[in-house]
């Protein structure tokens, strides 16, 4: 996992049930730019193009992870949970997601209403979601 936006919320999710390390190699939670250049390779202009917070950040946090832990799937997130950080283009509530396997890639982007707990809880539930969709071979993005 490469987690910005919610802070290692996925990767607790899925380490929760007993037996979790069997599935689960690892995670990183990258909120800074240089962490996420440093631990997980987002290359930098795809930070300067996009920022830190679009789709194209959470498809290289994804590729990161899975290269990093040597996964079959890496999962990133990335987003503005607020209550601030938001601009005009991209307010509180935005988020980007993507997991990307061997066979495919599946992404999502939305803005979600809440306080930054809600934003964050729902995200990591939509992050959970997407994982499964690829799993169960979901179509690839």
């Amino acid at each position: 996992m490469g987690e910005s936006e919610t802070g290692g919320l996925v990767t607790a999710r899925l380490t929760e049930p007993a037996g979790a390390s069997r599935r689960v190699l690892g995670g990183v939670a990258a909120y800074a730019n240089s962490a996420k250049e440093q631990l997980l390779d987002v290359p930098p202009a795809t930070l300067v193009d996009g920022g830190a917070v679009s789709p194209a950040v959470a498809r290289a946090l994804a590729e990161g992870a899975r290269a990093r832990f040597g996964a079959d799937v890496g999962v990133g997130v990335t987003g503005v949970a607020g209550p601030g950080g938001g601009t005009p283009e991209k307010p509180v509530g935005t988020v980007h997601l993507a997991v990307v396997g061997p066979d495919g890639a599946l992404a999502y982007s939305d803005r979600l209403r809440g306080d930054r707990a809600a934003v964050r809880g729902r995200t990591g539930t939509l992050a959970v979601h997407l994982l499964r969709q690829l799993l169960l071979g979901g179509p690839p993005a």
